[in-house]
């Protein structure tokens, strides 16, 4: 179990250790202030100093933490499809990925309510440099992807992620989160990369690959939110890549985008998650001969799950519209609706750039385009 520890959360019995240690953390101070504003300091920080369980931090602290967030940025989360899950039982979801924290955490909210295993995460190693975000992370049962390696390093931590990903949910029987691709999607098209499957599918000692991917039971996830809280933040790397050029983040720019994320107006959130792939692996194996044809497939199949289930908002709909100078979706949307997007718009991007403003449009804009590829009226 050692040859984990660069990249696993912590144990349970590392927890009350590692609560002390933040307790007295401004950012913590922070933190609970935010959710717990009525409470003296010393009451939850002799909370904080009793927990001795990941669940227990969860279930009391964090679970709190983004309910508070939902109230205070959001007009609520429903969801879809929790119903068909089993009690005790671990899946891989794997998620179209907008947020860099809340994702995976409202996933685990949703996943807490409705009684099912909650997961482990994955999170890029560059997302928590600063010791607190680190300590914090493992708390909530992140395990860490490294990033900016060599071939032969990325080839190494590849095997390892993909071993402790089998790990948890065939011997600890502990649902995983990834995203479907490295990073955020930033411009509106969610797309699983092959490379992601194949990564996973290097824990597997099964003979056939398909009958691993059974074996973890993945789970297509699709999460949507109305305004994306870190939609102008987005903009300088789409431009950059729109231009060959390399983007290079500024320093402390993810924890911003951290920090927007969480706070930033979101409106209205939707989860919702597919049903466990099953005939369809068997499927794939019928129709392709080829572990590269077959993971190509996999992909495409989860790509169909969470574009078919992905929720449209009329904020979606609005930015189509701008963007083809059409009113093709009028009657999915209030005029009210409409100028508060267009105000967001002139507020965040101007109209000064009509580049960026392209760009900012599209975002909104491609997840109709996309549904439009499996439904002729949405």
């Amino acid at each position: 179990m050692q040859r984990f520890d660069a990249i696993r959360p912590f144990y349970d019995s590392e927890i009350n250790e590692a609560l002390h240690g933040v307790a007295n953390h401004p950012m913590m101070k922070a933190m609970m202030n935010f959710t717990f504003p009525e409470v003296e300091d010393q009451v939850w920080k002799d909370q904080l100093k009793k927990t001795h369980s990941i669940r227990d931090f969860q279930c009391n602290f964090i679970y709190n933490t983004i309910q508070k967030v939902l109230e205070k940025s959001s007009e609520g989360l429903t969801t879809s499809g929790f119903e068909k899950l089993e009690k005790n039982e671990s899946y891989l979801f794997i998620s179209n990925h907008r947020d860099i924290l809340l994702d995976t955490t409202l996933l685990n909210v949703c996943l807490f309510e409705h009684g099912l295993v909650m997961t482990a995460s994955a999170i890029g190693d560059n997302l928590v440099k600063k010791a607190f975000l680190n300590t914090l992370a493992k708390l909530n049962r992140n395990f860490l992807v490294l990033r900016g390696l060599t071939p032969r390093e990325m080839l190494q931590s590849s095997k390892l992620l993909a071993e402790y990903i089998g790990h948890l949910l065939l011997r600890e029987n502990r649902s995983v989160w990834i995203a479907q691709r490295e990073g955020r999607t930033k411009d509106g098209n969610d797309e699983t990369n092959p490379g992601v499957l194949k990564m996973i599918g290097m824990g597997s000692d099964e003979a056939n690959l398909m009958d691993y991917f059974k074996k973890l039971k993945i789970v297509p996830v699709s999460i949507s939110y109305e305004y994306d809280p870190t939609d102008v933040l987005k903009m300088p790397q789409l431009m950059a890549e729109a231009n060959n050029e390399v983007y290079i983040k500024e320093k402390n720019e993810d924890f911003m985008t951290i920090l927007s994320g969480i706070m930033g107006t979101k409106k209205r959130i939707h989860i919702s998650v597919g049903d466990v792939l099953d005939t369809e692996i068997d499927q794939i194996v019928a129709e392709n001969d080829n572990a590269n044809k077959q993971i190509q497939a996999l992909a495409q199949t989860i790509d169909d799950v969470v574009l078919k289930n992905y929720q449209l908002w009329p904020t979606n709909f609005i930015a189509y519209d701008i963007l083809n100078e059409t009113d093709r979706f009028a009657h999915k949307y209030k005029e009210s609706e409409k100028s508060l997007f267009e105000r967001r718009l002139e507020m965040r991007i101007g109209s000064d750039n009509p580049v960026t403003r392209q760009g900012f449009l599209s975002m909104y804009a491609n997840p109709v385009v996309n549904k439009l590829k499996y439904q002729d009226v949405i």
